[in-house]
């Protein structure tokens, strides 16, 4: 029995608009792509209209707040990051026996292997007798795997950066030695040593330009370049160029694009993780510091160079330490590495084959 053509239920309560959001409309195109019927339901929308100008055919954007007039649901039922779904739902799943995923955080750490696939008998409220089954995204092959879509290496083979960076950011070809420079993107929230870079950029023999994102890297680095006293289109050998709002697909243009990413939250490191090219990651920062314990499994499980788990520890106020110039030496390093790491993990069944192969188990 097979899983395709099924209805699945998303439900995703959008706390970080790029990285919950951007997890699960990726997660729902992917199911789309494969034959499925996908309903989306969304608390907030609005961080679509950037992320998904175009929508999906086989993707329907719906409000929480529709839930309650719903007579059915899907035959998948997917809760996002342990959101916890309008108990109307709850109900519509108990009379119709849809099979009821929890997809949790991605994460490296032991547990998530131990986790993985375990049933969770539901004692209370509507669903009551009902299980809801625990889904763990992974690095390794005893957890869900990572959102990989089918077409992507094909897409990637045929990209051709000199177009794309024509069409969105023209000024980096326009200046003068154009695709000769060194090209970093960032996505970050407010790292502490935020202004460390900028400054070895600037100083650094090799030409930088920095492709910055909207939204709260941009307010970052004008808040930094402000405290450093420099232009806003950089100083020295630092280019900086502003970004607009990009769509997945061109977020993964950006990552294709540049020679060194760094990167924020869950969806942007897989991301970084398929484009090949060496990133840099700042982990969401947890009150409780866990993301250092987080930060600690990924590096060891990816078996990361010393030095770029040197930089990560850094980069994620972890080290005091201060950031060092970018020799490139480290880049062709960190490339061998990360590529090899793309093809292991290439190696794996993707997250939503075994999404697929998990439901044909249990219907």
């Amino acid at each position: 029995m097979t899983s395709n053509f099924l209805q699945w239920d998303i439900f995703c309560h959008v706390i970080d608009n790029h990285g919950d959001l951007g997890v699960s409309w990726r997660l729902a195109v992917d199911l789309a792509q494969r034959g499925n019927s996908v309903r989306l339901w969304i608390d907030d929308v609005s961080a679509l209209r950037w992320m998904a100008p175009l929508g999906h055919p086989k993707v329907e954007v719906l409000k929480w707040s529709h839930a309650e007039t719903m007579t059915t649901v899907g035959d998948v039922v997917i809760e996002t990051f342990g959101c916890r779904i309008p108990a109307h739902m709850e109900g519509l799943i108990a009379k119709h026996k849809a099979i009821w995923i929890n997809l949790e955080y991605l994460s490296a750490e032991d547990f998530v292997v131990q986790s993985h696939r375990l049933p969770s008998p539901v004692m209370h409220g509507p669903a009551k007798g009902r299980t809801k089954w625990f889904f763990y995204p992974g690095f390794v092959t005893d957890t869900g795997g990572l959102i990989r879509e089918n077409d992507m290496a094909h897409r990637h083979s045929v990209f051709d950066r000199t177009t794309w960076l024509a069409e969105h950011a023209p000024q980096v070809l326009n200046t003068q030695m154009g695709l000769k420079r060194r090209l970093i993107s960032l996505f970050c929230y407010e790292p502490s040593s935020l202004e460390d870079l900028l400054i070895q950029l600037a100083n650094d023999d090799i030409p930088s330009t920095l492709l910055v994102t909207q939204g709260r890297s941009q307010q970052a680095v004008i808040q930094a370049l402000q405290r450093l006293q420099i232009p806003n289109i950089g100083s020295g050998n630092l280019q900086i160029e502003q970004l607009p709002y990009l769509c997945q697909v061109d977020y993964d243009h950006l990552l294709w694009t540049c020679d060194l990413n760094f990167v924020r939250g869950e969806d942007s490191v897989v991301r970084a993780l398929w484009a090949g090219k060496p990133f840099v990651w700042q982990i969401y920062p947890q009150d409780d510091q866990a993301h250092h314990i987080k930060l600690d499994a990924f590096c060891n499980t990816l078996k990361m160079p010393h030095d770029l788990v040197e930089l990560h520890g850094i980069w994620n106020g972890i080290s005091r330490k201060k950031m060092n110039a970018l020799r490139p030496t480290q880049l062709l390093n960190w490339t061998t590495w990360v590529c090899k790491i793309k093809a292991d993990l290439g190696g794996q069944y993707d997250l939503v084959t075994q999404l697929e192969q998990f439901v044909s188990q249990k219907r």
